[in-house]
């Protein structure tokens, strides 16, 4: 198992790294875009996202996640897969084309019609990606995909930088979402030797997993996707454009560090299923790397919401501050959650993920309805922090129960990262207090950055010394240290 460990490790670093360069590209386009584009031009486009997201869900059996799990998966399985993707991207592809003028009668927007039919086209393209890319997931060949997905990255980001400043409307986003759609599909082909063949031979055996990956899907859509409906619906356009880049930005320490690790961790999970105690450890010292992370970096964006939405998207975005503060903390307790699915996936249980998705769906989408009449994208945010809150310690409950873990091993793992950012807050408000309060650029730059170096300086500080006074228990902090110190020999050593 320590060649699985050390894989998983890689793949972690090589998906964050992946995350990071993304993310990087997406959030200079998104500065780039705020000021070119209108919180409305966003959330047009996300209304009609919004809708290709509901029919994926419709045909969204995971079938990659089959292929993974299955560590003796053959030919027919992958071609079964690529079929049915491709049957699935061309009915979809249809069903826009004949609802898009129903959807642009719904929001009561004509402009979203043409929209429509474009990631249409988008959707049909998608679908005939080549399937032996999964195998790159599968072999813990995690450099190989970072190439994939980065080039398609940095070609989207390129056509929607040059139709924005060309355009200046939501144009540029449909465009960009083509162009990275065409790339990553010829790049499937170019960069994987796999070529498939129309084959349904194994859709007994693939299905027989994935049925429930599927009303998984349709659940997870509900959670994330909801609120383009109802905020589009209720607020309109700027109310959703403001909800959608609000969430974007509080939810980086799970979109850029959690979801690239369980992406990474989920096919090692797939391998270690057979020891429970082997997987047990694994998980837990993948929670403490999250932890470790994501804990500091959310309470951060809370912390400096306001410089952060000032210097990123200019004044006229002042109205997401809030949302991006409460969305943040709502970030952080489903990142320090989303270890659970990878395990459950890998022990061949989705239905456990299924239930728990179910009552989080159940909660939410009353809630949200009733946040976003009462205070449109800010009540949107509330409701999905208070769900998050209320399902936490079911969620916990469970997980303990199906991998036989005690309270008391999750609680080793997260105590010092949860103790060193509430040093780490503490300091950073005694910190800002120094910083100008002028609303101007370089105001907003100095407290930015005072907060960033306060807070980073005082955060690493707690935890290394949380950790040795408490007898240098082995955890994330001693592979860290590890890891500095081999890099340190490795240079000295070349000297």
């Amino acid at each position: 198992m320590e060649a699985v460990n050390r894989g998983m490790a890689k793949g972690a670093m090589w998906t964050i790294l992946f995350k990071f360069v993304t993310r990087g590209i997406g959030l200079f386009s998104t500065v780039i875009l705020a000021r070119l584009l209108v919180p409305a031009d966003f959330g047009l486009v996300a209304m009609a996202t919004a809708i290709i997201a509901a029919l994926d869900v419709l045909s969204a059996f995971n079938l990659d996640v089959v292929l993974i799990q299955n560590q003796n998966a053959e030919r027919k399985h992958y071609d079964t897969a690529w079929s049915f993707n491709l049957a699935a991207g061309a009915a979809q592809a249809l069903i826009l084309v004949l609802i898009a003028p129903l959807i642009a009668n719904f929001y009561s927007d004509q402009r979203l019609q043409m929209i429509v039919y474009l990631l249409a086209l988008s959707r049909l393209i998608a679908a005939g990606e080549n399937i032996g890319m999964v195998a790159f997931r599968k072999d813990l060949q995690f450099h190989r995909e970072f190439k994939f997905q980065v080039t398609r990255k940095i070609i989207g980001f390129t056509i929607t930088m040059i139709l924005a400043f060309w355009l200046r409307n939501y144009w540029a986003l449909i465009g960009g979402t083509l162009a990275a759609t065409f790339a990553g599909v010829a790049l499937s082909y170019v960069m994987q030797s796999y070529r498939p063949r129309i084959s349904f031979a194994a859709m007994g055996e693939l299905f027989h997993f994935s049925k429930w990956l599927l009303i998984n899907n349709f659940l997870f859509f509900i959670l994330h996707e909801s609120s383009s409906f109802i905020l589009g619906k209720i607020g309109g356009p700027n109310a959703l454009g403001l909800f959608t880049i609000s969430y974007e930005i509080s939810n980086l320490p799970s979109t850029d560090l959690v979801a690239p690790i369980n992406r990474a961790i989920f096919p090692g999970y797939a391998k270690m299923a057979s020891d429970m105690g082997v997987l047990r450890q694994g998980f837990l010292n993948v929670l403490s790397a999250i932890a470790m992370f994501v804990l500091p970096i959310g309470a951060g964006i809370v912390l400096t919401a306001d410089p952060l939405i000032h210097l990123m998207l200019g004044p006229k975005w002042g109205d997401a501050v809030p949302l991006v503060q409460i969305l943040a903390i709502s970030g952080i307790i489903a990142a320090l959650q989303t270890n659970h699915g990878p395990v459950y996936l890998a022990l061949g249980r989705p239905k456990v993920l299924t239930l728990l998705a179910a009552l989080h769906a159940g909660l939410l989408l009353p809630l949200l309805i009733v946040g976003a009449m009462l205070d449109g994208a800010l009540g949107a945010a509330e409701a999905t922090l208070l769900v998050a809150a209320i399902t936490m310690p079911v969620n916990v409950v469970v997980l303990l129960k199906i991998i036989h873990l005690r309270a008391s091993k999750l609680f080793e793992v997260v105590w010092r990262p949860l103790a060193a950012t509430a040093i780490m807050i503490l300091a950073v408000n005694a910190a800002l207090q120094f910083a100008p309060q002028a609303n101007t650029f370089l105001a907003y730059l100095a407290q930015l950055l005072l907060a960033t170096l306060s807070g980073g300086a005082v955060y690493i500080a707690a935890i290394v010394l949380l950790w040795k006074t408490t007898g240098k228990r082995p955890g994330i902090e001693q592979l860290l240290l590890n890891k500095i110190a081999m890099r340190w020999r490795a240079v000295f050593a070349k000297e």
